[in-house]
């Protein structure tokens, strides 16, 4: 069986509503998102860093998770989550998929440091300004490629687990502007998957 090491709020939901929407079944290590518990010597040898998700599948460990879902469409069940290569939509698949850690991710981890795991006098107010505007600048292309479509690539997929948490957790942190209309519903309709609510109700 797949076993998921976890820790709440951390990029590990994503895995946990990959494996829901899926219907596999699933044990999960839950951990606190803490540095006694992720940089503990068990930890490390799963993950020389210290971070989640981590995933066992037998003698198979895999630690980042755009590779995780990859894995778990490719060796468990595609699931309708992923379009063959030949589809029309496969282009805009990847790009959705591989936008999420290349373009949105990073803002949000500068962000983060800055107003939360940061005490406040270490917290730099430029770079938390400059994380800022390249968060809304990530996430206006993906509001347009959402008008007229309920997901990314018009149904739902795995591209929508990687973007679609990173959306919801801008959102979470007040950086989704009202005039995002099309992202705004979107993360409203992520939110009311039964499985998303599973993945992030999780702690």
């Amino acid at each position: 069986m797949l076993k998921l090491h976890f820790a709440p709020n951390s990029r590990a939901g994503r895995i946990v509503w990959l494996l829901e929407e899926l219907g596999l079944p699933y044990e999960i290590n839950k951990m606190d998102f803490h540095p006694k518990a992720l940089k503990s010597d068990e930890h490390r040898s799963r993950h020389p860093l210290g971070r989640v998700p981590v995933l066992d599948d037998g003698d198979t460990r895999l630690f980042e998770s755009g590779a995780i879902v990859e894995y778990i469409l490719e060796r468990h069940k595609n699931g309708g989550l992923k379009p063959e290569p030949s589809a029309p939509e496969f282009p805009d698949y990847l790009q959705w998929f591989h936008y999420c850690e290349g373009m949105v991710m990073p803002p949000i981890n500068i962000i983060v440091v800055n107003t939360i795991l940061l005490p406040p006098e270490r917290q730099d107010p430029n770079a938390l300004g400059q994380a800022q505007r390249l968060l809304a600048k990530a996430l206006s292309p993906i509001d347009s490629a959402l008008s007229g479509r309920d997901y990314l690539i018009g149904s739902f997929s795995a591209a929508d687990i990687m973007l679609g948490h990173a959306c919801f957790m801008s959102n979470a942190i007040g950086c989704v502007s009202d005039d995002l209309v099309n992202l705004k519903a979107y993360i409203g309709k992520i939110a009311n998957r039964s499985a998303f609510k599973v993945a992030i109700n999780m702690k």
